[in-house]
């Protein structure tokens, strides 16, 4: 029971910061809104033929950045996530939160609970209002692609979380977004389909597909068409591990990150 106890505590905590903090969620809508509205309008013109599956007619521009859209929304949420964490450090509430007789492992899923669920409901709003603009997808889309949408926000956040491990202040984490944030965007299919990159730079292409966040975009697109991707959603699964076993190394006060800040 007292686990079930922490996780609602967390969530609880999570969803009021969420609240409270209104222009997270201006942000979160402005900055896909941005890329889908004035973005696009420059290039309508440069994907007007199938894309790749699960597409088998002609697409407008809009369309197809969307789950990237989606994507973006989720990745920030995750680094916002990583930013809390280190803020909490500095703050000392999280040395409360680690000191607790529940497993680190356990807490930090938790968090990594908290913040998928605050990522969807960042989505869902996002993706109302590119219904607004006519950018819309198949009714039973919205819900195909729920299970995914958390299994993606869970990984990204896992990442934000190691990454939280590893910076020591909070102005450090402004440079770290940048390192990770728009390397990771850019160089996926979120914006402009892989073969299409090949045929200009077949190493950048190679490079996207060893990108996890390549492989999170692409779930979303086939969730959202009502497609499985089982590549893409096995890459998300393994990440997911990766990346949530490295946070736990990283917050153990004896082995990880934390450790080598202690003995400084």
């Amino acid at each position: 029971m007292i686990w079930l106890i922490s996780l609602w505590g967390i969530l609880i905590r999570e969803g009021l910061r969420f609240m409270g903090q209104k222009e997270r969620m201006v942000s979160a809508l402005l900055r896909p809104m941005l890329w889908l509205v004035i973005f696009a309008a420059g290039f309508r013109a440069a994907l007007g033929v199938a894309i790749t599956p699960p597409y088998d007619s002609y697409i407008t521009y809009e369309v197809y950045i969307l789950p990237g859209l989606v994507g973006m929304v989720q990745l920030f949420n995750g680094m916002q996530t990583s930013l809390s964490m280190v803020y909490d450090r500095e703050t000392g509430s999280m040395r409360v939160l680690l000191t607790s007789p529940l497993p680190r492992w356990w807490l930090l899923a938790c968090k990594l609970i908290a913040g998928a669920l605050v990522s969807l409901v960042q989505v869902y709003v996002f993706l109302l209002a590119a219904l607004a603009f006519g950018v819309e997808v198949p009714a039973l889309g919205y819900v195909a692609a729920l299970p995914v949408l958390f299994l993606t926000g869970l990984m990204l956040g896992a990442a934000g979380l190691f990454l939280s491990s590893a910076i020591r202040q909070l102005e450090n984490f402004a440079g770290v977004m940048n390192f990770v944030i728009f390397p990771a965007f850019f160089l996926s299919s979120a914006l402009y389909p892989l073969w299409k990159v090949a045929e200009s730079s077949p190493l950048l292409a190679h490079l996207a597909q060893f990108n996890p966040f390549t492989h999170a975009v692409e779930a979303i697109r086939f969730a959202l068409y009502l497609d499985v991707s089982p590549s893409s959603l096995a890459w998300v699964l393994g990440s997911l591990a990766v990346f949530s076993a490295l946070a736990v190394w990283g917050y153990d006060p004896s082995r990880g990150f934390l450790a080598r800040r202690v003995m400084e």
